[in-house]
This record gives C-alpha cells, sequence and structure tokens, in this order.
C-alpha cells in the first residue's frame, strides 16, 4: 500500500505536523505501508518531528507567500508551476492513497487528477463552528463559493473530521469522524508543582489574552503560582501579549518558553494544563496533557474539548467565554491538592481511547 500525505510544510511545530508524523510513523513502521510527504515550501529545512527513514520527502519548492492570501495575484502566478510538478511526482509515486492535510490549491485538483483507483481524504483538523454561523447570513457570491468549494469535497472519497459535532459542517462529503491519536506516555505528572502549563501556536484564536487576564486574577490569591505557556506564532500578537502582561505586573508570573520537539516528558513538571482557545476542533495539547495525567482546565469552545475532557472526571469545564467560571475552576484546582491528584489518575486512565493503535485501527480499515 502506498499512501502520500500533501501539506505545505512539515518544518515547523503544531499540531498538524505532529498527527501527520505520528500517523506516517505507524503506517510506514507497523503496517508496513510505503509512506511518502509532499510539501510545497519546506525550504530545505528539516522535519520538526522524527520520522521514520524509510518515509521519502519530496518538496515541489513552490513557496506560497504565507503572509499574502494564496488567491492574491503573487501566488495565483505559482498555481501553474505547482500543477505541473505536482503531477510529475503523481505519475513518479503512484499512490494508492492521497491524504490532502493542508489548504493550497492541491486541495481542489487532488480528487479530480488522480486515477480512478486512487482513493482520495481530506482531514480537516480546524474547527467550522464559527464559519458555518456565518455561513447563514451570507451575501448570494459566499454562499455560491461555499457551494462551488462543497463540490470538490464531495469529490474525496472520505472527508476526515476530528469530532461528532463537525460532521453537519460538512453537508455535501461522505465524511468519517476519526479522532486525532496520541502516543501514550509511560510516566505520569506528580502535580505537587506551583505551576500550570498552556501550548500551541501563538495565534489569535488561541484566547491567550484571555488566559492571562485570568492570571492576574489568579496570582491575587496565589501569588506563588506560575503559567508557562509554550509555543510560537505571530509577532504582533506576541508583541500584544507581553505588553498585556507587564500591564497587569505578571512578569514574575507569566512566560513564554521555547516550543519543544516533545511536550510529554515537559508537562510532567506542570499540576494542570489551562486552555483558554475561542474554538477548537480536537486540539493534540489535550491528549498530551491527558496522557501524563494533567488535569484540563478548558472553556467549553465549540467543538472540541467536550469530546476530549470529561466535566468533573479528568478536568473542568467552563461554559464558553465564562470567565467567573473559569476562575472559579482554577482556584478550586490550585486550592484542592486531593481533588487535583484524582483528576489527575483519571486523566492518565482516560487517555487510552486515543493511543494510537486504537485510532490507527480506524485509519487502517478506512484505507483498506
Amino acid at each position: 500500500m502506498k499512501v502520500l500525505f500533501t501539506t505545505d510544510q512539515i518544518y515547523k511545530h503544531g499540531g498538524i505536523e505532529k498527527v501527520m508524523a505520528l500517523k506516517a510513523n505507524y503506517f510506514a513502521r507497523d503496517l508496513g505501508y510505503s509512506v511518502s510527504i509532499l510539501t510545497t515550501e519546506q525550504m530545505g529545512k528539516a522535519p520538526c518531528y522524527p520520522l521514520d527513514p524509510s518515509i521519502s520527502l519530496v518538496d515541489l519548492g513552490v513557496n506560497y507567500v504565507r503572509h499574502q492570501s494564496y488567491f492574491h495575484p503573487v501566488n495565483i502566478f505559482r498555481v501553474f508551476s505547482h500543477y505541473r510538478r505536482w503531477r510529475k511526482v503523481m505519475q513518479n509515486l503512484t499512490p494508492d492513497v492521497v491524504v490532502v492535510c493542508n489548504y493550497a490549491f492541491d486541495f481542489f485538483w487532488t480528487p479530480l487528477c488522480v486515477p480512478p483507483r486512487v482513493k482520495t481524504f481530506k482531514e480537516y483538523h480546524s474547527s467550522r463552528f464559527y464559519y458555518h454561523q456565518n455561513r447563514q447570513k451570507a451575501a448570494v457570491f459566499r454562499r455560491l463559493w461555499d457551494r462551488f468549494y462543497g463540490y470538490f469535497e464531495s469529490k474525496y472519497t472520505q472527508v476526515v473530521v476530528l469530532n461528532p459535532d463537525e460532521v453537519a459542517f460538512y453537508p455535501q462529503a461522505q465524511t468519517v469522524v476519526i479522532p486525532n491519536p496520541m502516543a501514550r506516555f509511560p510516566q505520569q505528572a506528580a502535580l505537587t508543582a506551583t505551576k500550570a502549563v498552556a501550548a500551541g501556536r501563538i495565534a489569535p484564536v488561541k484566547g491567550f489574552e484571555r488566559m492571562i487576564a485570568l492570571w492576574r486574577d489568579v496570582v491575587v490569591k496565589h501569588p506563588e503560582w506560575q503559567l508557562d505557556i509554550y509555543g510560537e506564532g505571530e509577532p504582533d500578537y506576541i508583541a500584544q501579549l507581553r505588553q498585556l502582561i507587564q500591564h497587569h505586573q505578571l512578569e514574575q508570573h507569566v512566560f513564554f518558553k521555547t516550543p519543544v520537539p516533545s511536550l510529554q516528558p515537559v508537562l510532567l513538571d506542570y499540576s494542570f494544563y489551562l486552555m483558554t482557545s475561542w474554538t477548537e476542533c480536537f486540539p493534540m495539547v489535550l491528549l498530551e496533557a491527558l496522557s501524563v495525567g494533567l488535569p484540563i482546565l478548558t472553556y467549553d469552545a465549540p467543538t472540541g474539548p467536550r469530546h476530549i475532557v470529561t466535566h468533573a472526571a479528568d478536568g473542568l469545564l467552563a461554559p464558553d467565554g465564562d470567565s467567573a467560571a473559569m476562575l472559579k475552576n482554577i482556584t478550586f484546582v490550585i486550592a484542592n491538592a486531593q481533588e487535583r491528584q484524582a483528576m489527575g489518575a483519571r486523566a492518565y486512565q482516560h487517555s487510552s481511547r486515543f493511543e494510537l493503535p486504537i485510532v490507527m485501527a480506524s485509519w487502517q480499515a478506512l484505507i483498506e
């Protein structure tokens, strides 16, 4: 079986890149598939996450200008060379399965331009909740565009979404729900440190400004506690967050940390995981937190956290955007060490639902 993943790059830290590495390695090592990863803008950089030596890496060198829209003229002119190079690679690799992981132009032509024998799968890693809400009151052109986009989704063998709530947002496609997998960690966090942790791409959708505002109130009662945020992202947004930290005089309480290739060993040094995103589909970092026995405190943001966190068992879900409820949850976990330990033990136990062999069995069934 020849499986080809297509994406923009695999040198940055991110959930898509991490999940792809897990799946590609499992296909290659455990199932004996021939696996290739096709990128458009790797720019000679090494993969961020370890990959099995048998996995073939091919970069098309299209190098889209990512701070511009894909439909900006500077990128439109690159589409033709992208297609020609893509076509040549397809003829050389002759895959049986193509998994499209990103949002570049190959999304449109992949299901139409591969031989009929090739199965095509489009993965979606972000939630369409707000997009779907806005679509209901969109102008005619926007609705026509959605139908146009949906037409190409319908041409894929399957569209893969991460949780059941997302299925309704793809009315024209054949959908299947397969959650993200994670590799269970052999150690559990002690949960005795006076530190909380967050991680991920530093971007407005992650709501880190809400997290900093919450921590301002936390340190009033618990000044010994600190919050560490691991990640990289948008420089302007990071600068705004640093200003917010200074404004609230949190320089000794909130710290940005350099992202690490393997987050699980780092999570062992913390006592709970905090998430304040505006929207999440199925965040990999929450699976990693469960895998080391960290209680998770998060907003019930659409649409993913509720499918990972079991409220009052392995974490606490606050109503979406309810900062008072979230602050209450944080102070409860800080003040109740015994309950924190019980939540952590259940988190470690519950993480088995998402272990790599279990999730990958669904992928194997889908492909074969």
